[in-house]
């Protein structure tokens, strides 16, 4: 995290999970940036998070787990899609390190 805010980042987490479930998930895992509930999905399908999908030959639909990268000024600099948790924290810092210079 301190590595983030050396860069001047601002980590929020998104998904169509409950307030509540936001809560216990965060207290758990000791996560210390928001998690915004969206239910509706207004935002994960705005931004087009939201895919049909398939586990053991059923499809449904459920968020694609992404990354936005935004600019101060409200503009994306980057989209990491598809993403794996593993080795992704770094992946991101290290694209943050190359927009600073």
């Amino acid at each position: 995290m301190s590595a983030f805010e050396e860069l001047n980042c601002r980590i929020v987490g998104v998904s169509p999970d409950s307030v509540e479930s936001h809560r216990k998930f965060a207290a758990k895992l000791d996560i210390s940036f928001p998690l915004l509930s969206d239910p509706e999905h207004e935002f994960i399908e705005a931004c087009g998070f939201w895919k049909q999908k398939k586990m053991y030959g059923k499809e449904y639909m459920g968020v694609e787990r992404s990354t936005l990268l935004v600019t101060p000024d409200g503009i994306v600099a980057r989209l990491f899609s598809k993403v794996k948790v593993a080795g992704h924290a770094e992946d991101v810092l290290h694209a943050l390190k190359e927009r600073a210079g």
